[in-house]
């Protein structure tokens, strides 16, 4: 029965948060409710999902249905977290494939890109001017690097990961640990 609850409780969540911390207090009500877990223990599982890779709402669902019910209760509270956004992403390939030459939805489609597209170009702008142009100032070193792995990826065709490690064993003797 646990099982079941812990699948329900993070299929609520999934459907009702937006991902992130906007999920703290609702897996927050849903542990005290079910009484598996205090405000002290949710405190620790989140600083625990922070420092691990992936998405918070998965780690909490992983680390709360293993605190609650062990290995089976994370596949259970993992499967619920991922089933709202399986149904929609499910829904939404049914939609589109059914609806792909419809003509209202190729001109929403036609504003949708570009407007991706312009927030995606956003972000890697952003994140360029923090890391390339620290303080307003450019930064030799970081421009350097950045250039180089370019030049790896797009003329000398190097695999993503490669490139990854090279970077950072690059910003390690560059720059230190800290």
């Amino acid at each position: 029965m646990v099982m079941v609850q812990l699948f329900l409780s993070f299929v609520k969540i999934g459907f009702t948060s937006f991902g992130g911390m906007s999920m703290v207090p609702l897996i927050l009500e849903e542990m005290e409710k079910h009484r598996w877990m205090t405000a002290e223990d949710l405190s620790n599982l989140i600083a625990i999902a922070e420092m691990t890779p992936g998405p918070l709402g998965i780690n909490c669902a992983t680390f709360a249905g293993l605190q609650t019910a062990g290995t089976i209760g994370a596949l259970a509270a993992v499967s619920g977290v991922l089933t709202p956004a399986f149904t929609l992403t499910l829904a939404a390939a049914v939609c589109f494939n059914r609806f792909h030459q419809n003509p209202v939805l190729t001109d929403i489609l036609s504003v949708i890109k570009p407007i991706c597209i312009a927030l995606i170009l956003g972000v890697v702008i952003s994140l360029s001017m923090e890391n390339y142009f620290p303080e307003g100032t450019p930064d030799a070193a970081a421009l350097l690097i950045g250039g180089a792995m370019l030049y790896l990826i797009e003329v000398r065709k190097w695999k993503v990961p490669q490139v990854i490690g090279i970077s950072a064993l690059l910003g390690i003797v560059l720059y230190g640990l800290s």
